[in-house]
Protein backbone atom coordinates (compact mmCIF):
# COMPACT_ATOMS: atom_id res chain seq x y z
CA UNK A 1 0.00 0.00 0.00
CA UNK A 2 2.74 2.33 1.12
CA UNK A 3 5.36 1.31 -1.26
CA UNK A 4 5.53 4.25 -3.41
CA UNK A 5 5.64 6.46 -0.80
CA UNK A 6 8.72 8.52 0.18
CA UNK A 7 10.05 6.55 4.01
CA UNK A 8 11.43 10.27 4.94
CA UNK A 9 8.13 11.66 4.17
CA UNK A 10 5.86 9.09 5.64
CA UNK A 11 8.41 9.60 9.13
CA UNK A 12 7.71 13.42 9.32
CA UNK A 13 4.39 13.35 8.79
CA UNK A 14 4.17 10.82 11.49
CA UNK A 15 6.29 12.02 14.32
CA UNK A 16 4.55 15.80 13.09
CA UNK A 17 0.51 13.76 14.21
CA UNK A 18 2.14 12.52 17.12
CA UNK A 19 3.87 15.85 18.78
CA UNK A 20 1.09 18.23 17.69
CA UNK A 21 -1.13 15.67 19.90
CA UNK A 22 1.24 15.93 22.47
CA UNK A 23 1.88 19.44 22.34
CA UNK A 24 -1.00 20.70 23.10
CA UNK A 25 -1.65 19.29 26.46
CA UNK A 26 1.63 20.27 28.32
CA UNK A 27 0.92 23.31 26.83
CA UNK A 28 -2.26 23.38 28.51
CA UNK A 29 -1.15 21.80 31.87
CA UNK A 30 1.95 24.45 31.99
CA UNK A 31 -0.34 27.39 32.32
CA UNK A 32 -3.42 25.74 34.23
CA UNK A 33 -0.45 24.20 37.20
CA UNK A 34 0.36 28.06 37.21
CA UNK A 35 -3.08 29.06 37.31
CA UNK A 36 -3.69 26.57 39.96
CA UNK A 37 -1.17 28.11 42.12
CA UNK A 38 -2.42 31.27 41.69
CA UNK A 39 -5.96 30.35 42.90
CA UNK A 40 -4.85 28.37 45.98
CA UNK A 41 -2.31 31.40 47.08
CA UNK A 42 -5.75 33.82 46.89
CA UNK A 43 -7.62 31.57 48.53
CA UNK A 44 -5.07 31.20 51.49
CA UNK A 45 -5.09 35.11 51.41
CA UNK A 46 -8.50 36.47 50.84
CA UNK A 47 -9.64 32.98 52.63
CA UNK A 48 -12.86 33.38 49.88
CA UNK A 49 -14.02 30.35 49.21
CA UNK A 50 -14.95 30.59 45.12
CA UNK A 51 -11.13 30.53 44.60
CA UNK A 52 -10.71 26.55 46.60
CA UNK A 53 -14.01 26.15 44.62
CA UNK A 54 -12.47 27.22 41.05
CA UNK A 55 -9.06 25.24 42.11
CA UNK A 56 -11.23 22.01 43.25
CA UNK A 57 -12.95 22.08 39.50
CA UNK A 58 -9.92 23.00 37.35
CA UNK A 59 -7.42 20.17 39.25
CA UNK A 60 -9.67 17.78 37.83
CA UNK A 61 -9.30 19.33 34.59
CA UNK A 62 -5.36 19.64 35.11
CA UNK A 63 -5.40 15.70 35.95
CA UNK A 64 -6.66 14.45 32.90
CA UNK A 65 -4.60 16.92 30.61
CA UNK A 66 -1.74 16.06 32.59
CA UNK A 67 -1.90 12.20 31.86
CA UNK A 68 -2.51 12.56 28.25
CA UNK A 69 0.50 14.25 27.83
CA UNK A 70 2.14 11.95 29.79
CA UNK A 71 1.05 9.21 27.05
CA UNK A 72 1.21 11.30 24.10
CA UNK A 73 4.28 11.87 25.48
CA UNK A 74 5.80 8.50 25.55
CA UNK A 75 4.71 7.02 22.52
CA UNK A 76 6.56 10.12 20.43
CA UNK A 77 9.62 9.37 22.24
CA UNK A 78 9.99 5.73 21.15
CA UNK A 79 9.87 6.89 17.53
CA UNK A 80 13.50 8.18 18.06
CA UNK A 81 14.78 4.78 17.80
CA UNK A 82 12.20 3.45 15.62
CA UNK A 83 11.78 6.16 12.82
CA UNK A 84 15.33 8.30 13.74
CA UNK A 85 18.02 5.94 15.24
CA UNK A 86 20.71 7.56 13.12
CA UNK A 87 19.74 11.04 14.36
CA UNK A 88 19.37 9.19 18.06
CA UNK A 89 23.12 7.68 17.24
CA UNK A 90 24.46 10.66 15.87
CA UNK A 91 22.66 12.94 18.27
CA UNK A 92 22.12 10.93 21.68
CA UNK A 93 25.14 12.67 23.15
CA UNK A 94 24.42 15.74 23.43
CA UNK A 95 19.96 15.22 23.57
CA UNK A 96 20.25 11.94 25.65
CA UNK A 97 21.02 13.87 28.50
CA UNK A 98 19.48 16.59 28.96
CA UNK A 99 16.25 14.56 28.36
CA UNK A 100 17.40 12.17 31.11
CA UNK A 101 17.96 15.65 33.20
CA UNK A 102 13.85 16.67 32.29
CA UNK A 103 12.68 13.26 34.13
CA UNK A 104 15.02 13.73 36.70
CA UNK A 105 14.29 16.99 37.93
CA UNK A 106 10.97 18.17 36.48
CA UNK A 107 8.65 14.52 35.82
CA UNK A 108 9.76 13.42 38.56
CA UNK A 109 8.61 16.77 41.12
CA UNK A 110 5.36 16.80 38.92
CA UNK A 111 4.83 13.10 39.91
CA UNK A 112 6.27 13.41 43.16
CA UNK A 113 4.09 16.15 44.52
CA UNK A 114 0.64 15.45 41.96
CA UNK A 115 -0.90 12.56 44.26
CA UNK A 116 -0.90 15.71 47.32
CA UNK A 117 -2.23 18.34 45.29
CA UNK A 118 -4.84 16.13 44.27
CA UNK A 119 -6.08 14.27 46.66
CA UNK A 120 -4.27 15.62 50.22
CA UNK A 121 -5.74 18.70 51.27
CA UNK A 122 -7.46 16.89 54.26
CA UNK A 123 -4.06 15.23 55.08
CA UNK A 124 -1.32 17.46 55.00
CA UNK A 125 -3.28 20.67 55.99
CA UNK A 126 -3.26 23.52 53.82
CA UNK A 127 0.25 24.88 53.50
CA UNK A 128 1.48 21.63 53.17
CA UNK A 129 -0.80 21.28 50.27
CA UNK A 130 0.00 24.87 48.97
CA UNK A 131 3.57 23.67 48.72
CA UNK A 132 2.42 21.02 46.53
CA UNK A 133 0.37 22.95 43.97
CA UNK A 134 3.51 25.06 43.66
CA UNK A 135 6.20 22.30 42.79
CA UNK A 136 3.94 20.76 40.80
CA UNK A 137 3.56 24.83 38.88
CA UNK A 138 7.75 24.50 39.18
CA UNK A 139 7.81 21.24 37.65
CA UNK A 140 5.88 22.05 34.38
CA UNK A 141 8.25 25.12 33.78
CA UNK A 142 11.52 23.13 34.67
CA UNK A 143 9.86 20.30 32.06
CA UNK A 144 9.40 23.38 29.41
CA UNK A 145 12.74 24.44 30.27
CA UNK A 146 14.53 21.33 29.33
CA UNK A 147 12.34 20.79 26.30
CA UNK A 148 13.49 23.88 24.67
CA UNK A 149 17.09 23.20 25.49
CA UNK A 150 16.87 20.17 23.31
CA UNK A 151 14.90 21.67 20.72
CA UNK A 152 17.06 25.10 20.87
CA UNK A 153 19.90 23.23 20.34
CA UNK A 154 18.50 21.78 17.26
CA UNK A 155 18.28 24.81 15.89
CA UNK A 156 20.96 26.66 16.99
CA UNK A 157 23.38 23.99 17.83
CA UNK A 158 26.67 25.03 20.28
CA UNK A 159 28.85 23.44 22.56
CA UNK A 160 29.89 20.29 20.73
CA UNK A 161 32.25 18.79 18.48
CA UNK A 162 32.17 15.63 16.26
CA UNK A 163 34.05 12.49 17.52
CA UNK A 164 35.62 10.14 14.84
CA UNK A 165 32.50 8.32 14.14
CA UNK A 166 30.32 11.39 13.44
CA UNK A 167 28.61 11.68 16.92
CA UNK A 168 28.41 15.59 18.15
CA UNK A 169 30.05 15.17 21.81
CA UNK A 170 29.33 18.50 23.97
CA UNK A 171 32.34 20.36 25.10
CA UNK A 172 30.91 22.89 26.59
CA UNK A 173 27.53 21.83 28.57
CA UNK A 174 26.53 25.59 29.82
CA UNK A 175 27.05 26.37 25.64
CA UNK A 176 24.88 23.30 25.01
CA UNK A 177 21.95 24.46 27.45
CA UNK A 178 22.16 28.43 26.81
CA UNK A 179 22.07 28.04 22.64
CA UNK A 180 21.69 31.27 21.36
CA UNK A 181 18.19 30.76 20.67
CA UNK A 182 17.16 29.64 23.55
CA UNK A 183 16.19 32.16 26.32
CA UNK A 184 14.40 33.49 23.38
CA UNK A 185 12.59 30.16 22.55
CA UNK A 186 11.87 29.64 26.26
CA UNK A 187 10.16 32.80 27.11
CA UNK A 188 7.80 32.66 23.68
CA UNK A 189 6.72 28.82 24.56
CA UNK A 190 6.01 29.60 28.45
CA UNK A 191 4.29 32.90 27.08
CA UNK A 192 1.97 30.88 24.47
CA UNK A 193 1.20 28.36 27.25
CA UNK A 194 0.06 30.54 29.91
CA UNK A 195 -2.27 32.86 27.14
CA UNK A 196 -3.47 29.10 25.55
CA UNK A 197 -4.71 28.19 29.06
CA UNK A 198 -6.03 31.85 29.97
CA UNK A 199 -8.59 31.74 26.26
CA UNK A 200 -9.72 28.00 27.64
CA UNK A 201 -10.22 29.27 31.28
CA UNK A 202 -12.46 32.62 29.62
CA UNK A 203 -13.85 30.23 27.24
CA UNK A 204 -15.51 28.53 29.95
CA UNK A 205 -15.90 31.50 31.47
CA UNK A 206 -17.90 33.21 29.09
CA UNK A 207 -19.71 29.98 28.38
CA UNK A 208 -20.87 29.97 31.79
CA UNK A 209 -22.02 33.56 31.99
CA UNK A 210 -24.18 33.13 28.95
CA UNK A 211 -25.95 30.34 30.33
CA UNK A 212 -26.45 32.68 33.36
CA UNK A 213 -25.24 30.30 36.07
CA UNK A 214 -22.84 29.61 38.28
CA UNK A 215 -22.15 33.87 37.86
CA UNK A 216 -19.85 34.59 40.84
CA UNK A 217 -17.00 31.59 39.93
CA UNK A 218 -17.96 31.99 36.31
CA UNK A 219 -16.83 36.05 36.23
CA UNK A 220 -14.08 35.33 38.79
CA UNK A 221 -12.45 32.78 36.27
CA UNK A 222 -13.75 34.89 33.24
CA UNK A 223 -12.25 38.28 34.74
CA UNK A 224 -8.97 36.77 35.77
CA UNK A 225 -8.57 34.89 32.30
CA UNK A 226 -9.27 38.93 30.69
CA UNK A 227 -6.51 40.19 32.68
CA UNK A 228 -4.20 37.55 31.71
CA UNK A 229 -4.95 37.90 27.67
CA UNK A 230 -4.97 42.33 28.35
CA UNK A 231 -1.32 41.71 30.07
CA UNK A 232 0.32 38.88 28.53
CA UNK A 233 -0.37 39.26 24.93
CA UNK A 234 1.75 42.33 24.47
CA UNK A 235 4.13 40.83 26.07
CA UNK A 236 4.08 38.37 23.81
CA UNK A 237 4.00 40.15 20.88
CA UNK A 238 7.19 41.93 22.26
CA UNK A 239 9.13 38.26 22.91
CA UNK A 240 7.86 36.99 19.20
CA UNK A 241 9.77 40.27 17.84
CA UNK A 242 12.68 39.66 19.35
CA UNK A 243 12.57 36.15 18.88
CA UNK A 244 12.13 36.71 15.14
CA UNK A 245 15.46 39.07 15.08
CA UNK A 246 17.28 36.34 16.42
CA UNK A 247 15.57 33.37 13.78
CA UNK A 248 17.37 36.33 11.71
CA UNK A 249 20.52 36.13 12.80
CA UNK A 250 20.91 32.37 13.24
CA UNK A 251 18.54 31.16 10.55
CA UNK A 252 18.13 33.35 7.52
CA UNK A 253 16.72 30.73 5.46
CA UNK A 254 13.56 30.37 8.08
CA UNK A 255 13.10 34.37 7.91
CA UNK A 256 13.12 34.17 4.34
CA UNK A 257 10.07 31.22 4.17
CA UNK A 258 8.28 32.71 6.47
CA UNK A 259 8.30 36.28 5.14
CA UNK A 260 8.06 35.10 1.56
CA UNK A 261 11.11 36.99 0.04
CA UNK A 262 12.22 34.55 -2.87
CA UNK A 263 14.56 37.20 -3.81
CA UNK A 264 16.83 39.52 -2.57
CA UNK A 265 16.24 43.16 -1.78
CA UNK A 266 18.66 45.04 -1.58
CA UNK A 267 16.91 48.48 -1.22
CA UNK A 268 14.67 47.18 1.45
CA UNK A 269 12.08 44.35 1.66
CA UNK A 270 8.15 45.03 1.53
CA UNK A 271 6.33 43.10 3.82
CA UNK A 272 3.72 40.52 2.23
CA UNK A 273 0.80 40.15 4.13
CA UNK A 274 -1.31 38.01 2.07
CA UNK A 275 -0.49 36.19 -1.07
CA UNK A 276 0.07 32.73 -2.22
CA UNK A 277 3.80 31.16 -2.74
CA UNK A 278 4.75 29.48 -5.38
CA UNK A 279 7.90 27.81 -4.70
CA UNK A 280 8.19 25.99 -8.58
CA UNK A 281 7.64 30.00 -9.95
CA UNK A 282 10.35 31.56 -7.00
CA UNK A 283 7.20 33.85 -6.19
CA UNK A 284 4.28 35.07 -4.40
CA UNK A 285 0.94 35.17 -6.53
CA UNK A 286 -1.18 38.08 -5.77
CA UNK A 287 1.10 39.44 -2.96
CA UNK A 288 -0.79 42.03 -0.78
CA UNK A 289 2.37 43.87 0.81
CA UNK A 290 3.57 47.01 2.33
CA UNK A 291 6.90 48.49 0.26
CA UNK A 292 9.83 48.14 2.88
CA UNK A 293 7.74 47.23 6.08
CA UNK A 294 9.66 43.70 6.36
CA UNK A 295 13.23 46.08 6.68
CA UNK A 296 11.79 48.28 8.94
CA UNK A 297 10.62 45.59 11.63
CA UNK A 298 13.47 43.15 10.87
CA UNK A 299 16.28 45.51 11.03
CA UNK A 300 14.73 48.99 12.23
CA UNK A 301 15.72 50.44 8.66
CA UNK A 302 13.61 51.16 5.45
CA UNK A 303 15.96 50.81 3.28
CA UNK A 304 18.23 48.16 5.35
CA UNK A 305 19.10 45.03 2.18
CA UNK A 306 17.42 41.83 3.01
CA UNK A 307 18.24 38.67 1.20
CA UNK A 308 15.92 36.06 -0.27
CA UNK A 309 16.38 32.53 -0.82
CA UNK A 310 17.90 32.95 -4.40
CA UNK A 311 21.40 33.15 -1.99
CA UNK A 312 20.16 29.39 -0.63
CA UNK A 313 20.22 26.50 -2.66
CA UNK A 314 17.11 24.96 -3.54
CA UNK A 315 18.07 21.66 -2.26
CA UNK A 316 18.35 23.63 1.35
CA UNK A 317 15.57 25.94 1.58
CA UNK A 318 12.43 25.18 3.72
CA UNK A 319 9.49 24.09 2.47
CA UNK A 320 8.18 28.16 2.07
CA UNK A 321 4.41 27.32 1.03
CA UNK A 322 4.05 25.66 4.75
CA UNK A 323 5.95 28.27 6.85
CA UNK A 324 4.51 31.05 5.43
CA UNK A 325 0.85 30.24 6.07
CA UNK A 326 1.49 29.01 9.54
CA UNK A 327 3.48 31.89 10.23
CA UNK A 328 0.47 34.04 9.64
CA UNK A 329 -1.59 32.31 11.01
CA UNK A 330 0.05 32.71 14.31
CA UNK A 331 0.78 36.31 14.37
CA UNK A 332 -2.93 36.48 12.91
CA UNK A 333 -4.59 34.75 16.30
CA UNK A 334 -1.95 36.87 18.98
CA UNK A 335 -3.35 40.02 17.11
CA UNK A 336 -6.97 38.72 17.76
CA UNK A 337 -6.08 37.76 21.32
CA UNK A 338 -4.63 41.40 21.45
CA UNK A 339 -8.06 42.39 20.11
CA UNK A 340 -10.07 40.46 22.78
CA UNK A 341 -7.45 41.66 25.81
CA UNK A 342 -8.03 45.53 24.94
CA UNK A 343 -11.83 44.67 24.39
CA UNK A 344 -12.23 43.06 28.13
CA UNK A 345 -10.03 46.61 29.43
CA UNK A 346 -12.63 48.49 27.93
CA UNK A 347 -15.58 46.37 28.96
CA UNK A 348 -13.97 46.57 32.35
CA UNK A 349 -13.71 50.14 32.69
CA UNK A 350 -16.95 50.82 31.42
CA UNK A 351 -18.57 48.29 34.17
CA UNK A 352 -19.64 45.60 31.94
CA UNK A 353 -17.52 42.68 32.09
CA UNK A 354 -19.84 40.44 33.34
CA UNK A 355 -22.72 41.45 31.10
CA UNK A 356 -21.34 41.86 27.63
CA UNK A 357 -22.88 39.37 25.63
CA UNK A 358 -20.96 40.11 22.71
CA UNK A 359 -17.80 39.86 24.54
CA UNK A 360 -18.50 36.62 26.28
CA UNK A 361 -18.97 34.92 22.43
CA UNK A 362 -15.72 36.61 21.32
CA UNK A 363 -14.38 34.80 23.95
CA UNK A 364 -15.60 31.70 23.75
CA UNK A 365 -14.74 31.71 20.08
CA UNK A 366 -11.31 32.52 20.96
CA UNK A 367 -11.44 29.22 23.35
CA UNK A 368 -9.54 27.03 20.95
CA UNK A 369 -7.22 29.61 19.65
CA UNK A 370 -4.21 29.10 22.30
CA UNK A 371 -3.64 25.49 20.73
CA UNK A 372 -4.19 26.94 16.62
CA UNK A 373 -1.66 29.31 17.55
CA UNK A 374 0.83 26.97 19.30
CA UNK A 375 0.68 24.37 16.71
CA UNK A 376 1.50 26.85 13.98
CA UNK A 377 4.52 28.36 15.95
CA UNK A 378 5.86 24.84 16.17
CA UNK A 379 5.06 23.65 12.68
CA UNK A 380 6.75 27.95 12.02
CA UNK A 381 9.82 26.38 14.01
CA UNK A 382 10.58 23.01 13.13
CA UNK A 383 9.31 22.91 9.48
CA UNK A 384 11.91 26.16 8.78
CA UNK A 385 14.39 24.55 10.24
CA UNK A 386 14.31 21.83 7.09
CA UNK A 387 16.47 20.38 5.52
CA UNK A 388 18.05 19.56 8.85
CA UNK A 389 17.58 18.16 11.64
CA UNK A 390 20.10 19.61 13.26
CA UNK A 391 20.42 22.71 11.81
CA UNK A 392 23.53 23.39 9.50
CA UNK A 393 25.01 20.06 10.40
CA UNK A 394 22.67 17.12 9.94
CA UNK A 395 20.37 16.79 7.24
CA UNK A 396 16.83 15.14 7.75
CA UNK A 397 17.29 12.62 4.96
CA UNK A 398 20.44 11.43 6.99
CA UNK A 399 19.06 11.06 9.88
CA UNK A 400 16.28 8.35 9.06
CA UNK A 401 16.14 4.30 9.81
CA UNK A 402 16.82 2.20 7.67
CA UNK A 403 13.60 0.97 7.89
CA UNK A 404 10.45 0.37 4.30
CA UNK A 405 7.85 2.94 3.75
CA UNK A 406 5.26 0.54 4.56
CA UNK A 407 6.22 0.08 8.49
CA UNK A 408 6.15 3.64 8.44
CA UNK A 409 3.13 3.95 6.80
CA UNK A 410 0.98 0.86 8.51
CA UNK A 411 1.79 2.47 12.27
CA UNK A 412 0.79 5.79 11.17
CA UNK A 413 -2.47 4.72 10.34
CA UNK A 414 -2.53 2.68 13.63
CA UNK A 415 -1.43 5.83 15.24
CA UNK A 416 -4.33 8.19 13.53
CA UNK A 417 -6.95 5.80 14.49
CA UNK A 418 -5.52 4.95 18.39
CA UNK A 419 -4.96 8.66 18.76
CA UNK A 420 -8.16 10.07 17.45
CA UNK A 421 -10.11 7.21 19.44
CA UNK A 422 -8.26 7.57 22.95
CA UNK A 423 -7.46 11.51 22.41
CA UNK A 424 -10.71 12.82 21.25
CA UNK A 425 -12.22 10.13 24.25
CA UNK A 426 -10.23 12.37 26.61
CA UNK A 427 -10.70 15.72 24.80
CA UNK A 428 -14.72 15.22 25.23
CA UNK A 429 -14.70 14.35 28.68
CA UNK A 430 -12.71 17.42 29.03
CA UNK A 431 -15.21 19.27 27.47
CA UNK A 432 -17.71 17.66 29.76
CA UNK A 433 -16.32 18.72 32.75
CA UNK A 434 -15.56 22.04 31.48
CA UNK A 435 -20.02 22.18 30.99
CA UNK A 436 -20.37 21.25 34.40
CA UNK A 437 -18.99 24.26 36.49
CA UNK A 438 -21.24 23.82 40.20
CA UNK A 439 -23.79 26.54 40.34
CA UNK A 440 -23.20 29.24 42.84
CA UNK A 441 -25.95 28.63 45.87
CA UNK A 442 -27.31 32.15 45.26
CA UNK A 443 -27.30 34.36 42.16
CA UNK A 444 -24.28 36.12 42.25
CA UNK A 445 -21.99 38.48 39.96
CA UNK A 446 -20.01 40.09 42.16
CA UNK A 447 -16.44 38.57 43.60
CA UNK A 448 -17.80 39.56 46.94
CA UNK A 449 -20.95 37.70 49.34
CA UNK A 450 -24.24 39.79 47.84
CA UNK A 451 -26.16 40.27 51.12
CA UNK A 452 -29.68 38.93 51.62
CA UNK A 453 -30.99 42.54 51.28
CA UNK A 454 -34.14 42.05 49.05
CA UNK A 455 -32.04 42.79 45.80
CA UNK A 456 -33.49 42.42 42.32
CA UNK A 457 -31.92 40.29 40.04
CA UNK A 458 -31.33 43.07 37.68
CA UNK A 459 -30.16 45.13 40.63
CA UNK A 460 -27.43 42.49 41.34
CA UNK A 461 -26.60 41.99 37.82
CA UNK A 462 -25.89 46.10 37.35
CA UNK A 463 -23.96 45.70 41.03
CA UNK A 464 -21.76 42.80 39.48
CA UNK A 465 -21.13 44.60 36.36
CA UNK A 466 -20.14 47.85 37.65
CA UNK A 467 -18.70 46.56 40.93
CA UNK A 468 -17.42 42.86 40.53
CA UNK A 469 -14.50 43.13 38.31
Amino acid sequence: MFENFDVELLARIQFAFTVSFHIIFPAFSIGLASYLFVLEGLWLWKKDRVYLELFDFWKTIFAVAFGMGVVSGIVMSYQFGTNWSVFSDKAGPVIGPLMGYEVLTAFFLEAGFLGVMLFGRERVGPGLHYLATSMVALGTLISATWILAVNSWMQTPAGFAMNDVGQFVPTDWWAVVFTPSFPYRLVHMVLAAYLTTAFVVGAVGAYHLLKGTAHRRAGTMFSMAMWMAAIVTPLQIAAGDFHGLNTLEHQPAKVMAMEGHFDSHPEGAPLILFGIPDHDEKRVHYAVEVPKLSSLILKHDLNAPMDGLDTIPDELEPPVEIVFWSFRIMVGLGFLMLGIGLWSLWCRVSGTLLTSDWLHRAALTMGPAGFIAVLAGWITTEVGRQPYTVYGHLLTADSLSPISAEAVGSSLVAFILVYFLVFGAGTFYILRLMARLPRDPEPDLGLGPIRASGTTPAAQTEHGGKHGH
